[in-house]
């Protein structure tokens, strides 16, 4: 990732609404939510979540895709990992065991579970 591309990520995520839409629809890998539903779960006006999700779009951190009459958002998984390798391309000067504990740190939130969205 050049960047140019991570600031985008970053300016992209530093507004709080954003960031929670992100987490959300994380969260919601890899079904993703409605328009709609994002909106009213974070309590958003419509309008105001399509500027937001317009805004992820941009950055390359969300996808939407029509079905019907509703616009399902994704998350771009991709675009998660290309942030998180841009951030420690240069980690530990060549000492893999100064990374052990991030790469430890994700492995429990990517292991396979079972969820339940109610």
């Amino acid at each position: 990732m050049e960047q140019n591309a991570a600031i985008d990520v970053f300016s992209a995520l530093s507004q709080a609404t954003r960031l929670e839409s992100f987490r959300l629809l994380m969260e919601y890998e890899p079904d993703g939510l409605p328009a709609g539903e994002i909106a009213r779960r974070l309590g958003v006006p419509q309008n105001t979540m399509s500027s937001h999700l317009a805004v992820l779009a941009r950055a390359g951190l969300v996808e939407s895709e029509r079905h019907s009459r509703s616009i399902v958002y994704r998350a771009v998984v991709e675009r998660v990992r290309e942030i998180a390798s841009f951030l420690v391309q240069d980690c530990c000067g060549g000492r893999p065991e100064l990374c052990e504990p991030l790469v430890a740190e994700f492995t429990p939130c990517c292991s396979p579970k079972e969820t339940s969205h109610v």
